[in-house]
């Protein structure tokens, strides 16, 4: 597990089974990670991927460490849980049987429609107050979206993926991120409506930063996809970032500062009200049981029945 203790983030502990991201988005604040890993935030991004072969392992031994308490962990807090590699590896699936096996509470941030795969252990999760997935929409555009985010699934896969999930009793929220003005902001509403719809119970949503090289790389992208509105993106991104194109201070890293900041917040806060978004489950931290006494417990149920 990672620690933090950012006051920006609603979590203190996650798990990322992948280092670098197949779906290849333009946008995400995780790639500058891989230069310090000495390869390039770029393509190395998400061509050469790192995963953690032993993580369901040690994950269980985090768990049993004495005086454990268990709090909500994020699955997918860095790189996408979900990515195509997924499917072979399958190490998202391992850390939530873990999850599962010791009744530990858990969110999952994807925009990959791959998460109904593991409807077989979300579900019995959700039945014990245990887990909330959130569904990344970035754009209900799916030309835009494939230019943003060439791997990732459709938005209308993903919207779809959110029906499935609330029709098998699963909660599930929408991610409107990134807003990146003068490009999808003015969708903001629309996605959270469609979201809605499909029966999202809670919504958030980020403003984009750029932190280190990931400034450069989404000024190439803006003169290759949009060159007529790329001085007018990053003009707006400085106006919220107070001249630059990220304010790495907590409080201002997600929402932003000026009035263009404050103008999308009120927007996300009316409609949020509007569409009732704001329903999202308090998961269940007492129900924990170490990994130990889990299958103690299992067994004892199973050899009960001769």
């Amino acid at each position: 597990m990672a620690w933090n203790r950012s006051p920006d983030i609603g979590f203190d502990r996650a798990v990322n089974p992948y280092r670098g991201c197949e779906h290849g988005c333009v946008y995400c604040y995780a790639r500058p990670s891989h230069a310090c890993l000495g390869w390039l935030p770029g393509l190395d991004f998400e061509t050469k991927l790192l995963f953690k072969p032993d993580i369901a392992a040690l994950l269980e031994k985090d768990l049993r460490k004495p005086g454990y308490v268990a709090r909500p962990l994020a699955l997918g807090s860095a790189t996408d849980p979900y990515q195509p590699v997924e499917r072979t590896l399958k190490l998202t699936r391992a850390v939530l049987q873990v999850l599962e096996r010791t009744s530990h509470p858990v969110s999952i941030v994807t925009k990959s429609a791959g998460v109904l795969r593991d409807l077989d252990i979300l579900v019995p999760l959700a039945r014990r107050g245990l887990v909330q997935v959130f569904l990344s929409v970035t754009t209900l555009d799916a030309r835009l979206a494939r230019r943003l985010e060439p791997r990732a699934a459709t938005p209308q896969r993903r919207l779809q993926a959110i029906a499935d999930l609330a029709r098998a009793g699963v909660p599930v929220a929408v991610l409107a991120a990134p807003m990146i003005p003068g490009l999808n902001d003015a969708e903001l509403e629309a996605i959270l409506e469609a979201a809605a719809a499909a029966g999202a119970r809670q919504a958030g949503y980020t403003l984009l930063r750029l932190p280190h090289e990931l400034g450069e790389i989404f000024r190439h992208w803006l003169a290759t996809h949009v060159p007529d509105r790329a001085t007018r993106v990053l003009d707006l991104v400085r106006e919220t970032r107070g001249g630059a194109l990220n304010d790495a201070r907590f409080g201002h890293r997600f929402s932003g500062t000026g009035a263009y900041a404050d103008l999308l917040a009120r927007r996300f806060s009316h409609a949020v009200r509007r569409l009732r978004l704001q329903t999202g489950p308090e998961l269940d931290c007492t129900r924990f049981v170490p990994p130990g006494e889990a299958q103690a417990g299992r067994a004892g149920s199973q050899l009960s029945l001769f």
